[in-house]
């Protein structure tokens, strides 16, 4: 559960990355990751859900509604929900699946990862369907989800998915990392790396449009599916002088998300006025389901760090932030 240098919880004046499990938000169980720099991660295992990540000057960098409930079932408001086994609301199955409200366990054998884990803190998690997931989606499955804290403060999650059906079906499913990222002011934000892209328009039936424009800005509500996409993206906020650059794998879309005033005091669980500092852009699967035979495994994986911006003019170049490291 910890880093390959201590298996087990490291005193807070070790240089090394420390894994902790303790109690969280009425009882639920959570894990603390911290490097050795200072920067910090919080995973709980209700819902396999990352509710905070800090960099080394203890600023939170995810978005956390001041009225999310951490009360099951419901899935929690903010972080970064885990969409699976489908994107959006289908069928009998649960709105953005029922991964994000289901109970993970850690995984204390998982299967070797190809990834440099050396002088990284991290935990396995894995989610197995229960009865009554079988009934609502019938279909065996192995969910193994590693949350990893770099040396520099980078988040990484790698979600591995296995089909374990007896019965020789295969299954297919949609995913997202419903990542909800902090910002400053979401009029003073934009998003760099989707211009020119085709999307899929939430508010307009799910309708086909073409991205104009050389940047992503907002000033009204937006619900939008981005196809193929590139394997980075950048959110530029500007009043907070703070690039958040996410580098993504196997996952070829992106959903980028806020509320704005109408809907946000709709939702029971989200301030009135939240919608302001908050912004989803999510690493997903979602315009071409991916099927699994039985046996066969997805990997799909997730890497955000936040770097500072530099600017030129009053404005940043994007060009620097995506084409650097």
């Amino acid at each position: 559960m910890s880093s390959e240098k201590e298996k087990t919880s490291a005193p807070s004046s070790s240089p090394s990355p420390s894994v902790e499990l303790c109690k969280g938000i009425n009882g639920l169980e959570k894990v603390l990751l911290r490097e050795s720099r200072g920067s910090s991660a919080e995973v709980y295992l209700y819902g396999g859900h990352v509710t905070s990540w800090k960099n080394d000057h203890a600023e939170e960098l995810l978005f956390l509604s001041s009225k999310a409930t951490f009360k099951p079932p419901k899935a929690i408001r903010g972080g970064i929900p885990i969409c699976f086994p489908q994107f959006g609301s289908l069928g009998s199955l649960d709105q953005h699946g029922f991964a994000r409200n289901r109970l993970w366990t850690i995984d204390d054998d998982p299967p070797p990862f190809p990834t440099n884990t050396l002088s990284k803190a991290f935990v396995d998690l894995i989610l197995k369907p229960s009865e009554e997931d079988m009934k609502i989606w019938p279909h065996c499955f192995e969910f193994r989800l590693r949350i990893a804290l770099g040396p520099g403060g980078d988040l990484m999650l790698t979600s591995r998915i296995r089909n374990t059906n007896s019965d020789g079906k295969p299954f297919s499913f949609t995913f997202a990392y419903h990542t909800y990222f902090s910002v400053s002011d979401i009029s003073e934000v934009r998003v760099e790396g989707l211009e020119t892209l085709d999307y899929l328009d939430n508010l307009q039936n799910k309708e086909r449009f073409t991205e104009q424009g050389d940047a992503l800005t907002f000033e009204s509500e937006v619900d939008k599916i981005y196809l193929s996409t590139p394997t980075k993206i950048a959110i530029i906020d500007h009043e907070k002088k703070r690039t958040f650059v996410l580098r993504k794998d196997g996952l070829p879309d992106a959903v980028v998300w806020n509320p704005w005033d109408k809907k946000a005091k709709a939702m029971s669980d989200f301030g009135d006025d939240e919608y302001k500092h908050m912004l989803c852009v999510e690493a997903a699967a979602i315009e071409k389901p991916i099927t699994l035979k039985p046996g066969e495994e997805w990997k799909g994986r997730l890497e955000l760090s936040a770097v500072p911006s530099s600017y030129c003019s009053g404005q940043l170049d994007p060009q620097r932030v995506l084409q650097g490291s």
